[in-house]
């Protein structure tokens, strides 16, 4: 059996492990199948048809980051470019599940890399919503709803009603908690502790919302936060050992000491200059 027929068959056993829901042979087969395959521009329809079932495999379990990762691989197909209309719209599915994706180092990378594909410029909205997302400004939801809801809800089948109502609503959901993560991140940056009232105020949550959104984040590693109950107060900053203070300590004055040698050294030199 040629390599081809093989590739057609496993994408058809996958398409119908899919149909049966059985989404972890899916994967086993899915697996077997070698992406340096779809290199090939003879192959390019073999390539659609299996990233096309990877989405659906990967939206069963909320895959976000591989949903857009597959999407990226359709876009750059050649009959993808060839096509503007049909191009645009795979690139909005790319940067909205990139945008749903949990934040972590390669979400945040893959965000700036998009934000350089010259197509972002024919669809402003979504170019404005990844400016947003890598930017330390916080995010007001309500806001946010105001400036991108109808293009999110309207120009890609995401977060369409009559695609699948549940299915979307989660999504939607999905959407918001970035939007939450994302402020949090930000209030960690300027903040080396703050009061866990005015946290819920600047999130737009109630305190036991504001604690669970949080709580997840340092699971995660995301960020590093301890809550004072007693206090009322969330620190963003890890007390140090004694042994990290002294390093700090001695790592500062090194660099103070050399900048004043250069400083010192500077100022000589321009004596000198005008001394002449």
């Amino acid at each position: 059996m040629e390599k081809k027929e093989k590739v057609e068959f496993m994408l058809e056993q996958m398409r119908l492990c899919l149909a049966k829901k059985d989404f972890i042979r899916t994967q086993i087969i899915s697996n077997k199948i070698s992406t340096k395959f779809f290199a090939d521009a003879e192959n390019e329809d073999l390539k659609l048809k299996f990233y096309n079932l990877m989405i659906n495999l990967n939206a069963h379990d909320s895959l976000y980051l591989n949903i857009s990762k597959n999407y990226w691989e359709i876009y750059n197909s050649k009959s993808v470019q060839e096509d503007e209309q049909k191009r645009l719209l795979v690139l909005r599915h790319v940067i909205i599940y990139l945008l749903l994706s949990p934040y972590d180092n390669e979400q945040h990378d893959l965000m700036c890399r998009r934000k350089l594909v010259k197509d972002m410029e024919k669809i402003q909205v979504y170019f404005d919503m990844l400016k947003a997302f890598t930017t330390q400004e916080l995010l007001k939801w309500d806001e946010f709803c105001n400036l991108y809801e109808h293009a999110l809800r309207t120009e890609t089948d995401v977060f369409l009603k009559k695609a699948d109502e549940s299915e979307c609503e989660t999504r939607w959901c999905d959407l918001r908690l970035r939007v939450i993560e994302h402020n949090i991140r930000v209030i960690s940056e300027y903040y080396t502790r703050i009061r866990l009232h005015r946290l819920s105020q600047l999130l737009d949550l109630d305190i036991d919302k504001t604690e669970e959104y949080l709580s997840k984040l340092v699971v995660n590693k995301t960020i590093y936060a301890k809550i004072d109950r007693l206090e009322g107060v969330v620190h963003f900053i890890a007390k140090k050992m004694p042994t990290e203070a002294l390093n700090d300590w001695s790592y500062n004055t090194r660099n103070l000491m050399a900048l004043i040698n250069q400083t010192t050294h500077l100022i000589n030199k321009e004596r000198m200059i005008h001394g002449v």
